[in-house]
């Protein structure tokens, strides 16, 4: 059993975080809290990479296509496309092989204590709209889904994070071989995780 932290998650700046000069930003936020970064590189993503990468998980389509339908439901609208939720993530999908397909990103493995959730909850909710201030897409981000959906195209969130550990142990591999990715100590690791803060003075 791995101690937490020791936990790993994929974070990948997406085209309009790198084409608005955020990349350091957004990465200082995950340093600043104490995640080390243990791999990094810019890609210039393919159609097939990003499809592969949203279908990981056997059952994104219809949890996605479903979970939209919902969203539309409690806002008291039909979904414009279908109620069938395969055919709603179709749609999706075609969005955002077009978005992160249109310029290059930035992904990240970024390692530390519950580093999946401080991640996640760095970067704020899906929708920048409703991300909460202090949040990476709520403090930089004016999208919503009704601009995105008018507009005929994915919402602009600056930044992918891993949803899960075990959607983070999948998604990995999927951007970065065993090779690219470094074990290494931080000084840092002493003040945040050594028990007795032992060797502080000299």
């Amino acid at each position: 059993m791995k101690h937490p932290k020791q936990e790993r998650t994929l974070a990948v700046i997406k085209p309009d975080g790198v084409q608005r000069g955020l990349i350091g930003e957004i990465i200082g936020r995950f340093e600043r809290i104490g995640l080390k970064v243990v791999a990094t590189k810019m890609m210039v993503l393919s159609s097939d990479f990003v499809e592969k990468h949203y279908t990981l998980d056997p059952e994104w389509r219809r949890i996605t296509g479903e979970k939209t339908i919902k969203s539309y439901a409690d806002k008291g609208l039909k979904h414009p496309v279908s109620e069938d939720p395969i055919k709603v993530t179709e749609v999706i999908l075609a969005k955002l092989k077009k978005y992160m397909t249109s310029g290059p990103v930035v992904a990240l493995v970024l390692e530390g204590a519950h580093s999946v959730e401080v991640v996640r909850k760095l970067v704020g909710s899906t929708e920048p709209l409703s991300s909460d201030v202090g949040t990476i897409r709520g403090d930089f981000v004016l999208d919503s889904y009704r601009m995105a959906d008018s507009d005929g195209r994915s919402v602009r969130n600056l930044i992918h994070a891993s949803g899960s550990p075990k959607e983070a142990e999948q998604e990995i591999p999927h951007w970065f071989s065993k090779g690219e990715i470094v074990d290494y100590k931080h000084v840092q690791e002493k003040i945040i995780y050594d028990v007795n803060l032992d060797g502080i003075l000299e």
